[in-house]
């Protein structure tokens, strides 16, 4: 049977057919005046994204390649932070801290809930001395599908000078985040989630506080120097070769979101989030996410009992070219997960829980049909009431 590959995943994600025919057109001289023009305008549209009048600094790098940028630019070894983790990519971000010599202290939440802001400002409160210059946060975990409430735990650092550091990896241009007036002073994200891009860019915006610690830091740093990216913006440029054609595609990606209105794709999302949350509980299908914290870029599904997460998976892509992604570290083949962020619609909502209803009916688990695609339904037809 004929399949048309669709990707149901936290990333990377699908990418729009206009971005990828203005990423079919022949390269340009990353050195000449046609290209500065382009990159100017780019790099001042993607500041709206961060909410920031701060510059943002544009890698050849994915998610994992800000994370360290992120830290080698703003610590020295033996630098003391806090980690908060609540799953695999808080994780992350602290074992790369450790790394690069830095003395981390990690609070860690249960997995499938937020971190506690109280709990943060009580560890704060405790560091008399202020010894600890950094705060390590993840916007949106995808490993969990649960979304920390950043501005109350940026909150909860006031009071403290450490720097409040944000990993928005797979939330930026998808979930509310307003760097300026939340006073993140690091901020990253990849291209390949809601700015809707293929794997290969990434952004670091950096506060003047966070420049200050910038010009400071003693991390070895070469590739990821911030200080070079921001000399070469001053005239549209980057100081190595640049990925052109994702730069096209940012281009017209950027276009889109201004197009549709930044309010607008949030709201998109969180009504898609909605929808989605409310098909598997219909389907009497558990959600792993806490309700408080439960993320609007990507929905965590506890598996039924007897089935498994690989032949839920393998059926859908190969019945229906459906790709979902499964659990993982402590939570393989307990959860699979549908990731719905960047560009994603109500139409490839309800055609993905049509798919997973007859997945479930021919692996054993029938009578649903339908069911799924109703709740999803109304909360569609509630928010076209409103209108």
């Amino acid at each position: 049977m004929l399949k048309k590959p669709f990707l149901m995943i936290p990333g990377p994600t699908n990418v729009p057919e206009r971005v990828l025919q203005a990423m079919h057109r022949p390269l340009i001289n990353h050195r000449g005046p046609e290209y500065e023009v382009m990159f100017q305008r780019i790099s001042l549209d993607i500041r709206k994204i961060f909410q920031t009048k701060q510059p943002v600094l544009i890698y050849p790098a994915a998610g994992t390649g800000m994370m360290e940028a992120a830290i080698v630019n703003i610590l020295s070894p033996g630098d003391k932070v806090l980690a908060l983790s609540i799953g695999v990519f808080g994780n992350r971000l602290a074992e790369i801290a450790e790394k690069f010599g830095a003395k981390v202290e990690k609070l860690e939440f249960a997995w499938g809930h937020q971190a506690d802001p109280a709990l943060v400002a009580q560890k704060l409160a405790e560091d008399k001395n202020h010894e600890i210059k950094a705060v390590l946060m993840t916007h949106n975990e995808t490993s969990t599908g649960v979304t920390n409430d950043i501005q109350a735990l940026a909150a909860a650092c006031s009071g403290h000078p450490a720097l409040r550091v944000v990993d928005a990896v797979s939330s930026l241009g998808a979930v509310e985040l307003k760097m300026d007036e939340w006073h993140l002073d690091v901020v990253f994200t990849g291209a390949q989630k809601a700015l809707m891009l293929p794997p290969g860019l990434g952004f670091l915006a950096l506060s003047e506080k966070a420049w200050q610690a910038q010009a400071a830091s003693t991390m070895p740093k070469y590739y990821w120097d911030a200080a070079l990216l921001k000399k070469s913006l001053v005239k549209w440029q980057n100081p190595y070769t640049p990925p052109v054609t994702l730069l096209f595609g940012l281009a017209e990606s950027l276009t889109m979101i201004e197009e549709e209105g930044l309010s607008a794709v949030f709201h998109r999302h969180q009504l898609i989030g909605e929808a989605v949350r409310a098909a598997m509980e219909a389907l009497g299908l558990g959600l792993f996410a806490d309700k408080a914290g439960a993320s609007d870029t990507v929905t965590s599904v506890l598996v039924p009992e007897g089935f498994d997460v690989k032949k839920i998976q393998q059926h859908m892509r190969d019945v229906y070219g459906i790709v979902l992604a499964g659990g993982q570290k402590q939570l393989e083949n307990k959860i699979f997960r549908i990731g719905h962020l960047g560009y994603i619609t109500p139409s490839d909502v309800l055609l993905t829980i049509s798919a997973l209803e007859l997945t479930l009916a021919a692996l054993g688990k029938e009578g649903l049909q339908g069911k799924g695609v109703k709740a999803a339904q109304d909360v569609f037809l509630a928010e076209l009431s409103k209108q």
